[in-house]
């Protein structure tokens, strides 16, 4: 009998042990299968981003990766919105950026704040000055949400927005696709606010959602598009490919334009749990976890992103230091199908803030892409 009771006792702690396990792993692949819109949080390690003085043209703040960055970002609090310009000097502490617009209450000193990429809020009418209309999408599991802008042409640019972010993602871009006269439709899919939410209330790495992409394709056709250029962000530029190579429509599209692609799955959720301060080995648990919850057929992913069935010209835009999506797959991708993708480097860029880092540059080559696929 007590030979009996320790072998039990010692099972049953294994058996806690593996629960332990199990349960570890689930909430870790929750950062990279539960996203919100909230932007990208701040890397562990860094200190809190804190306003330490403000004036009507400066701003100083803390000195962290992210406030470093070149470029142009928002600064937003409890009751406020800024924007922020270049850098303009800084010390071993902090660094002093240029203040372009504010809103609301302003930020007291040592205020926390938050650094992103949403310079522009609202919608197309009011922070682009853009017609644009509200419609809603057919969508596989319900109704869409969408905003189309208007235009002369026949080809569209349908926008797909990454999980930390929401429509507004798309709006640093409509002026361009604007002055080209191309019609956009700027979509939501299952999980955003306002559309349906997936059955088990998780993001599958476009495995399903791509679906939606489809139903907006099918949206545009029937309101008399000709071709479609598909524009994704991170993980909606993964749905973009997945939906150019498995869509019935994929003979209707022109082109595809991919800001910061998530084309290594297992990277990408490692790199979410180091990124929240996560140790390595549980980084993995978080990577086995994603896979099992999504069944996501990871084979077929990496031939989607090794560019296999590719067949569209591509312009695949990609930040070296992206913290989320790493660039060696990126050039990987352009290394393998030379012919049809065009990858344009944006140096000290955070993950899908290619724009926010250089807009004149970000824009002439989105420019120069669509332009002769018109």
């Amino acid at each position: 009998m007590r030979r009996g009771t320790v072998v039990a006792a010692g099972t049953a702690v294994v058996v806690a042990a593996g629960v332990a396990v199990l349960l570890l792993g689930r909430r870790v692949s929750d950062l990279a299968l539960k996203p919100g819109a909230g932007g990208e949080p701040a890397a562990a390690g860094e200190p809190p981003l804190r306003v330490r003085s403000i004036s009507a043209d400066e701003v100083t703040l803390t000195r962290t990766t992210e406030s470093l960055r070149r470029g142009r970002y928002a600064l937003e609090w409890a009751g406020g919105h800024a924007v922020v310009g270049p850098v303009l000097r800084g010390d071993q502490r902090t660094v002093t950026r240029r203040l372009e617009f504010t809103a609301g209450r302003g930020p007291a000193d040592s205020a926390d704040v938050e650094l992103t990429p949403r310079v522009l809020r609202g919608d197309p009418v009011s922070s682009c000055g853009l017609d644009s209309m509200d419609v809603v999408v057919d969508g596989e599991l319900g109704p869409l949400p969408a905003w189309y802008l208007p235009a002369v042409r026949g080809t569209w640019v349908i926008a797909v927005h990454g999980p930390q972010a929401d429509r507004r993602q798309a709006l640093p871009v409509l002026p361009v696709v604007h002055r080209l006269n191309l019609p956009a439709l700027v979509i939501s899919y299952r999980g955003d606010q306002g559309a349906p939410p997936p059955p088990d209330g998780l993001g599958h790495f476009g495995e399903t959602e791509w679906h939606d992409v489809e139903a907006a394709i099918r949206f545009a056709k029937q309101a008399g598009a000709g071709r479609i250029v598909l524009y994704g962000w991170s993980l909606g530029a993964s749905m973009v490919l997945q939906t150019a190579a498995r869509s019935d429509f994929r003979d209707d599209l022109a082109g595809l334009v991919l800001d910061s692609p998530v084309l290594d799955l297992a990277a990408s959720v490692r790199n979410r749990a180091t990124r929240a301060g996560k140790p390595a080995a549980v980084a993995e648990l978080g990577v086995w976890a994603a896979a099992g919850r999504t069944g996501v057929d990871t084979a077929d992913f990496a031939q989607l992103a090794e560019g296999a069935e590719l067949r569209l010209p591509t312009l695949l835009m990609h930040s070296p230091q992206d913290p989320i999506a790493p660039y060696r797959a990126a050039q990987r991708l352009a290394r393998n199908r030379p012919l049809l993708v065009n990858l344009r480097t944006v140096p000290d860029a955070g993950h899908a803030a290619l724009w926010n880092a250089d807009p004149r540059g970000y824009e002439e080559a989105l420019r120069r892409f669509l332009t002769p696929i018109l």
